[in-house]
């Protein structure tokens, strides 16, 4: 089989990051890279869902914006641990 050349630009710390996750399951970047386009190759299609940041609907929007309040309300009590938190709700 004749091998081409691939030439990738990518994120210098990605790049790290995912050498060394490699380094620890004994896989070269060429290695993975060749599988992950097999898999392309074999299923005509991206091995995995490839998906857009979902938009929160209106409950969990308004759930986001109360949490926000609560966070920066000087009101509010916080707990560091859930020991805390349950003394505290017993009491």
């Amino acid at each position: 089989m004749a091998t081409a050349n691939l030439s990738v630009r990518v994120d210098a710390e990605l790049k790290k990051d995912v050498e060394n996750c490699l380094d620890e399951i004994g896989m070269s970047m060429s290695t993975a890279i060749n599988i992950y386009l097999r898999q392309i190759a074999k299923r005509r299609a991206i091995p995995f869902a490839v998906t857009a940041n979902p938009v929160p609907n209106d409950e969990t929007s308004a759930a986001i914006e109360e949490g926000e309040r609560i966070a920066c309300d000087p009101h509010v009590r916080g707990y560091r641990d859930m020991n805390s938190l349950i003394r505290d709700l017993n009491s």
